[in-house]
């Protein structure tokens, strides 16, 4: 099965950081206001999602999730977030850390498109 959602390795140490903080982590890619497509970080259990939401995947042992309308936008495409220096404007946990995460894409092949790892909505997670 070909993922969803990747990871970079220095975005892990940032989760693993955080994680030692926070606890339990989840993302979201929500493709709203603040960071606009910035994947915000939260504690497991502090961002509401719903039926509008949808699980791609786990990233270094923390649920992601995407809104329906970006899934629609980025279902084409392996996402993989990765970090970058500079403060962000979102409520996401990494921006006091003067860094923030990101997204980088590219576009599945038609091997892989034929051979996605399943997508659930997010009132179907536990």
């Amino acid at each position: 099965m070909v993922k969803r959602v990747e990871i970079s390795d220095n975005a892990k140490e940032v989760i693993d950081q955080l994680r030692a903080q926070h606890g339990e982590l989840i993302f979201h890619q929500s493709g709203g206001c603040c960071d606009g497509s910035s994947p915000m970080c939260f504690p497991k259990g502090e961002f509401i999602l719903d039926h509008n939401d949808i699980w791609l995947g786990t990233i270094h042992n923390c649920d992601f999730f995407i809104s329906k309308s970006q899934f629609e936008y980025w279902k084409h495409t392996q996402l993989t977030v990765d970090i970058v220096k500079g403060r962000g404007s979102s409520f996401s946990l990494e921006i006091p850390l003067g860094i923030r995460f990101i997204i980088k894409s590219r576009l599945y092949s038609e091997g892989e498109t034929a051979n996605l790892s399943p997508i659930k909505l997010a009132t179907e997670i536990e």
